[in-house]
């Protein structure tokens, strides 16, 4: 990828991550902010809704690095199992293991006497349906050797990325956050093939200018050379 294409993708995931929080924020919190547009609270509606964008931001943050570490996990896997198909289904099993540990372990460290395993799995479940939209996406784009790690990605590394707000546990939180790691980590899955394949044909048409510009060059130089006799 070009140096622009990356710059490119580094400031949209930024804007992903921050506008997705801000909305999600005021929806999620609106217990706390619904005061501020009945009494139509303009100073305190934008400092919250910058407060929120910056949140985003954060959260982009979080979401490429963990992109971009996945990518390098990724190669590793590959190298090291030299098999797409068994690197894939390694992928699989810490896949499913991620999404038991999710469930099982909040369920255990947070519920209370009596609460409900369902909520557990609910939020395990949109992670999963959300993961298996944006994988199928990827797919359809690019080939069927993408599905499973595009899976995993947006299952296992997302919940790498939301650990802070998982260990706290606080409703408004753990949904702000997911939100916008999945709204970027899927955005930034969906978009990378395009921008690599857009860096290709800038690096082939900047080669292609370079040679007809010494082409030419080579012709004038040919045409101004005074004769020898």
């Amino acid at each position: 990828m070009t140096s622009r294409n990356w710059v490119r993708l580094f400031m949209t995931t930024l804007l992903v991550g921050g506008i997705t929080t801000a909305v999600v924020g005021f929806i999620v919190r609106w217990n706390e902010f619904e005061s501020y547009f009945i009494d139509f609270q303009i100073i305190d509606i934008v400092s919250t809704a910058v407060w929120l964008l910056f949140m985003g931001f954060l959260f982009s943050l979080i979401s490429q690095m963990g992109f971009f570490a996945y990518l390098t996990v990724h190669r590793f896997g590959l190298g090291i199992f030299k098999s797409v198909t068994l690197w894939n289904g390694v992928q699989v099993i810490l896949l499913l293991f991620a999404l038991f540990d999710l469930v099982y372990f909040r369920y255990v460290n947070f519920a209370k006497e009596g609460d409900s395993l369902l909520p557990y799995v609910g939020l395990a479940v949109f992670v999963l349906a959300v993961g298996l939209i944006a994988a199928w996406y990827k797919m359809k784009q690019t080939n069927r050797e993408a599905f499973v790690p595009a899976l995993f990605f947006m299952v296992v590394v997302t919940l790498v990325e939301w650990m802070p707000a998982l260990q706290e546990n606080e409703r408004s939180w753990l949904y702000l956050m997911v939100a916008a790691l999945l709204a970027c980590n899927a955005y930034q899955l969906l978009v990378l093939h395009k921008l690599n394949a857009k860096s290709v044909k800038e690096r082939q048409q900047r080669i292609s200018e370079s040679t007809d510009n010494r082409r030419k060059n080579k012709a004038g130089k040919k045409l101004t050379k005074k004769p020898s006799v």
